[in-house]
C-alpha cells in the first residue's frame, strides 16, 4: 500500500449533518509481546518503526496515521511487555476499534488474555489479526480454537468477531485488514462533534532536549488550532507548533487525528484529559496543585531501604516501571522512589541522590558527561537502561551487592552426656551417646539442661576441639555411637545435659 506524500493531518473530514463529522477510526493494536503488532504497522506505513525500537520492542505508545482509499485511519501502537498493562488499558480506552494480534505459531498467551479483557472493558469492536502465517509452525485453526475458549468467537466459528490471517513479513492480507477496519468503522458509524470545545487525551509525553516539553495528543472532539491555549490537570501552555507523526507542521487538527504539541510549560502526565481555555490565566487557575511527597517507611531491624531517583524518556513509562519494581522481593531491601520525572539526568537529580543516599535509575535517557562526573565524585551510582528487562535485572543485581551476608545456622546432631571424665578451667572431656544426626570435629555446641520445671533450658555454648571413639581419634560420630568429646567453653557441662552440634556460616543471599 502506497502512503500519499501530502500532509495527512489538517484536511477537512467528511461532514455528515450539522455539527457531526465522520471521525476517522482510532485503532489500537494489542496482544502478547513479540506477536508482531509493531511489525504490522511497520509494513503498513513503510517507516520501519520496529527496527528503530530497542530490541524490536515498543517501549511506549506511538500514534500514526495512514490513508486507504482516500479514508484515514489512526493507529495506536502499544507495548506488549507485561509491565505495560496500564498503558495498554489506557490505549484501549481512547480507541474506537481494537486489533487483537495473535501469532499463529504461539497462539493465546498471558498478555493475549489480558488484552481481551481490556478490549471488553473498553466496550469497543474487536478485530482479530492472526499474524506470522508465513512460518512453518503456524497453526491458525488451533489459534481460533484457543480464542473460542477465551470467549472470543470468530465469524468462522459462528460468532460475530471478524478476523484475518496476515503476515507482517510478506504483507499477505494486510490490505484486507485495512479494508476490514474501514468496514467496521462504517458499520459503527463513528462520528464526532466539531463545533464543541476541543477535547482529547494525552497518549505520550516527554522532555525533548531540543524542543522542550512535547506531548502526543489524540483529539476526541472539536477542532484544535495553533495559538490555542491548552491545559490538563497538571500543566498548561499556548500551542506554538503542531506536528504530525512525520514531523510535518500542521495548523488544524480534527477528531481522531494524533498530533505532537509544542508549547506546554512542562510535560503533561500520560493519560490526562486536555481541553482548550480562553486565556493563559484561566488555564493556570485550573491546574491541580500536587505536592511531591516522600513516603515514610519504618523498616524492620533486618531491613534496608534503597532510595531511587527515577528518570525516563516518556512520562508514560514511569508507572509501568514502578509497577515492575514492586514485583522484586523486598523482604530484605525496600525500594522507595524519591522522585520520578522525564528527561536526562541533571545536577538536581545528583543533589537529591546525594541527600537521600539514592540510586539514580534511568530508562532510555542519558547522563551528560558533567553530570556523570559529578555523580562519580560524590559516590552516586547512575544506572541507565534501554530495555525494561535489563532495568529490572540491573536493580536486582544492585540490591544483591548491598545486601549484607547473613549468618546461617545448620544443625548436625544431638548428644546426651553420660559421664564427665575431666574438667579444667575452660575445657572438659565428656562422654555421651549420639541421639540423632552426627557430631563432627570443629562444630559449635549448645548446652541444654533440664530446669526445675522439667523444660530444656539453654545454659551456654562452646566448641568441639576433638572427638574419640574406642580410645581412637575420629572426625565424626553418628547416631548410636558412644564417643568422647574434648569441649572448650565458659560453661561447665554436667551429666544428663543435651549437647546440640551446629555450624554457622556467613552466606550471601540473593534477591
Amino acid at each position: 500500500m502506497e502512503q500519499k506524500k501530502e500532509n495527512l493531518i489538517g484536511q477537512e473530514p467528511e461532514t455528515t449533518s450539522g455539527r457531526q463529522i465522520k471521525k476517522q477510526p482510532v485503532v489500537v493494536l494489542v496482544g502478547h509481546i513479540d506477536h508482531g503488532k509493531t511489525s504490522i504497522l511497520d509494513f503498513i506505513r513503510k517507516s520501519h518503526t520496529a527496527k528503530k525500537e530497542t530490541g524490536g520492542i515498543t517501549q511506549h505508545i506511538g500514534a500514526y496515521e495512514i490513508e486507504r482509499d482516500e479514508k484515514k485511519i489512526t493507529f495506536i501502537d502499544t507495548p506488549g511487555h507485561e509491565a505495560f498493562s496500564a498503558m495498554r488499558g489506557r490505549g484501549a480506552k481512547v480507541a474506537d476499534i481494537a486489533i487483537l494480534v495473535v501469532a499463529a505459531d504461539e497462539g493465546v498467551q498471558p498478555q493475549t488474555k489480558e488484552a481481551i479483557l481490556h478490549i471488553k472493558k473498553a466496550q469497543i469492536p474487536m478485530i482479530v489479526a492472526i499474524n506470522k502465517i508465513d512460518r512453518p509452525t503456524a497453526q491458525s485453526e488451533r489459534v481460533k480454537d484457543a480464542l473460542s475458549k477465551n470467549d472470543v468467537l470468530l465469524e468462522q466459528r459462528g460468532g460475530k468477531i471478524p478476523s484475518v490471517e496476515v503476515s507482517a513479513k510478506t504483507g499477505k492480507s494486510i490490505p484486507d485488514l485495512l479494508d476490514l477496519i474501514l468496514l467496521v468503522a462504517e458499520m459503527e458509524n463513528i462520528t464526532a462533534d466539531v463545533l464543541d470545545q476541543a477535547k482529547g487525551v494525552v497518549i505520550e509525553s516527554c522532555l525533548d532536549s531540543k524542543k522542550g516539553p512535547v506531548a502526543t495528543i489524540l483529539l476526541e472532539k472539536g477542532v484544535l488550532e495553533e495559538e490555542n491555549i491548552i491545559g490538563t490537570p497538571s500543566c498548561f501552555g499556548k500551542i506554538k507548533r503542531m506536528e504530525n507523526f512525520l514531523g510535518e507542521k500542521v495548523e488544524k487538527v480534527f477528531p481522531g487525528q494524533p498530533v505532537q504539541i509544542l508549547g506546554f510549560e512542562k510535560a503533561p502526565i500520560f493519560g490526562e484529559k486536555f481541553k482548550i481555555f480562553p486565556d493563559l490565566e484561566t488555564a493556570k487557575q485550573s491546574i491541580e496543585e500536587k505536592k511531591e511527597t516522600i513516603s515514610i517507611i519504618s523498616p524492620e531491624p533486618d531491613q534496608k531501604i534503597l532510595n531511587i531517583v527515577l528518570k525516563t524518556d516518556f512520562l508514560g513509562s514511569i508507572e509501568p516501571i514502578e509497577q515492575v519494581l514492586k514485583t522484586l522481593p523486598q523482604e530484605k531491601i525496600i525500594l522507595r522512589v524519591l522522585r520520578k520525572d522525564v528527561g536526562d539526568v541533571n545536577l538536581a537529580d545528583v543533589k537529591l541522590a546525594e541527600t537521600g543516599k539514592a540510586l539514580i535509575l534511568g530508562f532510555r535517557i542519558k547522563a551528560p558527561a558533567l553530570v556523570s562526573e559529578t555523580a562519580k565524585k560524590k559516590g552516586i551510582r547512575v544506572l541507565t537502561f534501554d530495555l525494561i528487562y535489563d532495568l529490572v535485572e540491573g536493580v536486582r543485581s544492585f540490591m544483591n551487592r548491598i545486601l549484607a551476608p547473613e549468618l546461617v545456622r545448620t544443625d548436625f546432631g544431638k548428644l546426651k552426656v553420660l559421664v564427665i571424665f575431666r574438667t579444667e578451667k575452660k575445657r572438659q572431656i565428656v562422654g555421651g551417646r549420639i541421639l540423632e544426626g552426627e557430631i563432627k570435629k570443629g562444630l559449635k555446641l549448645e548446652i541444654f539442661r533440664k530446669s526445675e520445671e522439667g523444660e530444656d533450658e539453654k545454659i551456654g555454648t562452646g566448641k568441639i576441639i576433638s572427638l574419640e571413639k574406642d580410645k581412637k581419634e575420629i572426625e565424626k560420630g553418628i547416631k548410636g555411637d558412644e564417643i568422647g568429646i574434648l569441649y572448650e567453653g565458659e560453661e561447665k557441662i554436667q551429666e544428663e545435659d543435651i549437647l546440640v552440634a551446629f555450624e554457622e556460616k556467613r552466606q550471601k543471599l540473593e534477591i
